[in-house]
């Protein structure tokens, strides 16, 4: 369902995303006929769960495969998110203090090469998901900014970046005129791309080796050995969770992990004229340095994709109906484009639209198989899962593989995300109140670092870092 926004009324809002606007939503594939069995069940039909069994029949072309999707494939996050695929790792500095630097480096330099994977995996497949290689772009706007991008550039350096860029206000500007912007920092690892037709080229690509796809089939309860949908259970001696966002909605795991919930803006296409005013000549993705971030990219068809949080969780974990988005966050997205972009003030914002992602309690992204009942998880990856899923996907490939014999240990499986174990989130209300009040103390301390144009990050933003579990 859409409606347009009183007020813009040439601002379609929800139909699950602007990228489903273009591509349409497919055709719907035939739910489970009853009770099955399988080698592997895969819950979740997103880019997790997608490149689970893709890698896996891959891999071992005797497998039997199903993938169960509640809506379809590419109706949670994979079909609503910014289109970055870069090499952000959701808790590498926890990893770090857990299992030394060493390891968490490891991490990092299979995130870097798994954006070159999606790639070239997407070339090999004939997926057409408008990718473009112009890496990430993240830049700062006031003195606390520009120091916390500093000091965010010297950390990837010394992950081992050593093609990372740092740039002052004149070359910045050269690369795109953000009004205000005092520097930035570039990495090559990353790309731009159009996440629908990525997770339909994928689903397209799975069927094709001869996995089982069956959606509108949600599963209530995965217990060993079985996943329950509403039509029969799926035996399988392996039962992966790749659920993210909507992890809650399973029985048993309403606290694990909770679904975040992001909006984002497309803007009518630009004429020339605009796009020479603002240069971005690369596409790279754009980011910035402020607490509540925003993410960007230019679109294929000469569009802004804009995002950031809006109103970030909703009591209950509950999740959204279709992408719909309530107008104050149309309103906020609308001012952080006018703000970095003033020469846009009076573009049309042609779509808005929301969906949840994965947050552990710490922030941390983790692949686990328990190998005394054959259950699997991959996600949390608060954020940054369009090229996590797919390092993820790998990993659980290799687990499942080790544990069945395969084959042995390998490089993926020895990296520090695997088996993490982390706590559950507080009980309500003090779930939404904790949540609601770590926005509220970020959103605070960036419009105190605006006003006052200090050198030092707020306060404000240390509390909630607290608070939040990250620091």
């Amino acid at each position: 369902m859409s409606s347009r926004i009183s007020g813009t009324v040439n601002t379609v809002n929800g139909g699950i995303s602007f990228w489903y606007a273009q591509e349409g939503t497919p055709a719907p594939r035939e739910p489970l006929p009853g009770d099955a069995s399988a080698d592997v069940v895969v819950v979740g039909g997103g880019y997790t769960g997608l490149w689970t069994a893709y890698y896996l029949k891959k891999a071992a072309p005797f497998l039997r495969i199903t993938v169960l999707e509640q809506q379809f494939c590419g109706y949670g996050a994979s079909g609503r998110n910014g289109g970055w695929l870069y090499n952000g790792v959701a808790g590498r500095d926890r990893y770090a203090k857990l299992h030394g630097r060493e390891a968490a480096a490891r991490l990092q330099r299979a995130m870097n090469d798994t954006v070159g994977e999606v790639i070239r995996v997407a070339g090999d497949e004939g997926i057409d998901a408008d990718i473009h290689h112009g890496g990430v772009l993240e830049v700062a706007l006031t003195p606390a900014q520009l120091a916390r991008l500093k000091a965010y550039h010297e950390a990837e350096v010394a992950y081992g970046e050593k093609e990372r860029v740092l740039a002052g206000a004149r070359e910045t500007a050269e690369r795109i005129k953000v009004s205000g912007a005092v520097g930035s920092t570039w990495t090559p690892h990353g790309a731009r791309l159009h996440p629908v037709k990525l997770v339909q080229g994928l689903a397209r690509a799975v069927e094709a080796l001869g996995v089982v796809i069956h959606e509108s089939t949600p599963v209530t309860e995965i217990r060993p050995k079985h996943a329950v949908t509403p039509y029969g259970t799926v035996r399988a001696p392996y039962v992966l969770r790749c659920t993210e966002g909507f992890t809650a909605s399973l029985k048993g795991q309403r606290r694990t992990w909770l679904p975040m919930n992001s909006s984002m803006i497309a803007t009518e296409p630009l004429t020339d004229e605009q796009w020479d005013s603002i240069g971005w000549a690369d596409r790279e993705t754009l980011g910035d340095m402020a607490h509540a971030y925003m993410y960007a990219q230019r679109t294929a068809d000469g569009r802004i994709a804009l995002g950031g949080r809006g109103v970030p969780y909703r009591f209950g974990s509950r999740t959204d109906n279709d992408g719909r988005t309530q107008a104050a966050t149309i309103e906020a997205l609308r001012g952080i484009l006018t703000r970095f972009f003033p020469q846009l003030a009076g573009v049309e914002v042609a779509h808005a639209w929301s969906g949840v992602l994965g947050v552990p309690r710490d922030w941390c992204a983790t692949v686990t198989l328990d190998r005394a009942t054959g259950l699997g998880w991959a996600g949390g990856y608060v954020g940054s899962g369009v090229a996590t899923a797919n390092l993820a996907a790998r990993t659980l490939r290799d687990l499942v593989q080790r544990d069945s014999g395969q084959s042995g240990a390998t490089d993926l499986t020895a990296l520090p995300w695997v088996n993490h174990k982390v706590r559950k989130w507080e009980p309500e209300p003090f779930r939404w109140l904790g949540v609601h009040g770590m926005y509220a103390t970020y959103g605070a301390a960036d419009r105190r670092e605006l006003a006052t144009h200090s050198a030092e990050s707020s306060r404000l933003a240390r509390i909630a870092d607290r608070v939040a579990g990250r620091s």
